[in-house]
């Protein structure tokens, strides 16, 4: 499996892949991965290309991902490319008509890409005072969720509470248990 995880910086990409690895490890898989970082510490473009596998090289190819997680949507759109056709992305949206675009749409169709939108904001706005913090865990509960990659929520879960700092681990489960709801309301 090869995931692409983009966002901006502070939006916790790297704990993301974190997951993913302790996940893979636990499983007794292979990892490599790469993460490329812009002005990550000015809120710019974050990349992280993770792989599960007998890989040799870190860096994915344009058109051999299997998951794209994105944490800001217009790093989704920047990033879509590297999915492979049949892909599947899971994109934080603020603004839902972006993906309204007749030419996005004709993209993603063309090569069979699925995506499901997740208002991030706006759930942890309404459950979690708007602390963006977890807007990552909240992704990866919906991974989880969807089983993306063939990962389990419970499998996310055991690897986000063993990873998460104490001070923000029961905020970590609420935001996992978010994901999770979220992908059985659409």
């Amino acid at each position: 499996m090869q995931y692409i995880i983009v966002g901006l910086g502070g939006q916790g990409i790297l704990f993301a892949s974190r997951v993913l690895g302790e996940i893979a490890i636990k499983r007794g898989e292979n990892v490599i991965g790469s993460e490329v970082h812009g002005m990550a510490q000015r809120g710019g473009s974050v990349i992280s290309h993770f792989k599960v596998g007998s890989y040799k090289s870190p860096l994915i190819s344009a058109g051999d991902a299997n998951v794209l997680l994105a944490f800001d949507q217009n790093e989704a759109i920047r990033n879509l490319h590297f999915l492979k056709n049949g892909g599947y992305g899971i994109i934080n949206v603020h603004k839902m008509e972006v993906f309204q675009n007749e030419s996005l749409k004709k993209y993603l169709t063309k090569r069979n890409i699925s995506t499901f939108l997740l208002k991030g904001y706006e759930i942890l706005n309404e459950h979690m005072k708007g602390n963006y913090l977890f807007l990552n865990v909240l992704i990866l509960g919906a991974m989880g969720a969807l089983n993306l990659g063939g990962i389990s929520f419970d499998e996310v879960k055991d690897a986000v509470s063993k990873l998460s700092p104490a001070k923000f681990l029961d905020d970590n489960m609420k935001a996992l248990d978010l994901g999770k709801m979220a992908t059985h309301e659409s």
